[in-house]
């Protein structure tokens, strides 16, 4: 799964795959704002073919809970 979700950031957010780790913020290690979290989602809905709503998206802190978040599903 992390590899999948480092082929979404890489082509997405232009985020090299290395730094895309469990452990990573989104905010302060990624630079991800709340715009690209929007298109980010988006990304990650269509890889995995899943939904996320507003509220568990607000709540995506870490690439760990965006994996945690997809496990979910």
């Amino acid at each position: 799964m992390l590899e999948r979700i480092q082929k979404v950031f890489e082509e997405t957010m232009n985020v090299d795959a290395s730094e895309v780790v469990p452990t990573a913020n989104l905010a302060e290690d990624l630079d991800i704002d709340s715009l690209a979290a929007v298109e980010l989602a988006l990304e990650l809905e269509n890889e995995f073919g899943i939904e996320i709503s507003d509220d568990e998206l607000a709540n995506l802190k870490t690439v760990q809970d965006v994996m945690d978040c997809i496990a979910s599903k």
